[in-house]
């Protein structure tokens, strides 16, 4: 086999002089994701699966017995890391660790807790960012940085295959664990999305609160060839994050969790720290965009540590198009009768 090993792609950024406490980390995730996805296929049989708490998480979610499990073994993996703070999704506020360390990690431990018991993909999402400052910080300073300040973003995919998707700031990077190999081998160099696509993924139960921006732009992908889009387009929708993202870094697409008129669903459901901007940072590497439907989500300083964001994501074209639909919809040509099927602007 060829292609590199996770630990020889790390010493190779190494040895070009990259950040070692970023890489470091990056293993120290990448020892716990294994355990982690060692109880997951225990499944039903292992004591972490399944069950659910009678507690809940910092966004209101009733925790499960794995989101705790999950939560418990990043944390005490970063702590033999050189981390000077965590912040989890399952936590109302970070954790402080080495003051002497420089790298601050943003996890959302188990991504799609709700597939735990019907054997779909569920996953980690990570971010770290630079914490740098005098040892009386407050630690959730650090992680009210804008995206744009990310050293390192990530995912774990626990499927069929345990995949991690890793970007360094220098492209985004696939590699499947190997069982014969017992460690993780590159699988993809520079993944790119898809410019253009003809899939979308978006909760079409939600269609009766969304804004009308929304309707418009799912409504004209829905209406296929004979349609203002004059293409025939797919509609996915696996709600499991990292796994709709998985989806479209490979064969390209966008996603869309826009917020809605719901109480609580102003800003979507997906938080800005530790699932949107670790997201953006890997799409975005790879050649795609990612947005709140009208700016960079890589350009939004944090105002908290469990903010909310509307977050679309994917292929470049179609993220643009999803933001005219919000800016200028009467400019949109295709929704001219002028323009049919041979129009000048047909994407």
């Amino acid at each position: 086999m060829n292609n590199p090993t996770l630990e020889a792609f790390l010493a190779s950024h190494e040895r070009q002089g990259h950040d070692g406490d970023v890489l470091a980390t990056v293993a120290a995730l990448t020892s716990a994701a294994l355990a982690i996805n060692k109880a997951i296929r225990s499944g039903s049989l292992g004591s972490a699966f399944g069950g659910t708490n009678a507690t809940v998480n910092a966004d209101g979610d009733t925790q499960r017995h794995l989101d705790l499990y999950a939560d418990q073994i990043f944390l005490d993996a970063m702590r033999r890391a050189p981390v000077r703070c965590v912040a989890s999704e399952e936590r109302i506020a970070p954790v402080a660790l080495d003051p002497e360390s420089r790298i601050a990690v943003a996890i959302d431990p188990l991504d799609g807790s709700s597939n735990i018991d019907v054997n779909v993909s569920i996953g980690t999402i990570f971010s770290l960012l630079p914490a740098t400052g005098a040892p009386g910080i407050d630690p959730a300073a650090f992680f009210l940085q804008p995206g744009s300040s990310q050293l390192a973003a990530g995912f774990f995919v626990y499927g069929p295959q345990l995949v991690l998707v890793l970007t360094l700031g220098h492209g985004t990077h696939a590699f499947v664990l190997s069982p014969e190999l017992g460690t993780f081998v590159q699988t993809h160099e520079s993944v790119a999305v898809a410019e253009r696509t003809q899939e979308f993924a978006i909760n079409a139960s939600n269609y009766r609160h969304w804004e009308e921006a929304v309707r418009l732009y799912v409504d004209d992908c829905l209406k296929g060839e004979e349609g203002p889009r004059g293409k025939n387009f797919n509609m996915r929708w696996i709600a499991s994050l990292v796994a709709d993202v998985y989806r479209i870094l490979m064969r390209g697409g966008v996603f869309l969790y826009p917020g809605d008129s719901r109480a609580g669903y102003a800003s979507g459901r997906l938080r800005l720290v530790y699932e949107a901007n670790p997201i953006a940072m890997l799409v975005e590497q790879a050649g795609g965009r990612a947005t709140n439907a009208l700016c960079s989500i890589l350009d939004i300083v944090p105002t908290g540590l469990h903010q909310r964001v509307p977050f679309v994501f994917g292929s470049a074209r179609e993220v643009e198009r999803v933001a005219r639909y919000h800016t200028e919809p009467s400019a949109i040509a295709e929704r001219s009768p002028l323009f049919g099927n041979r129009g000048l602007f047909r994407a």
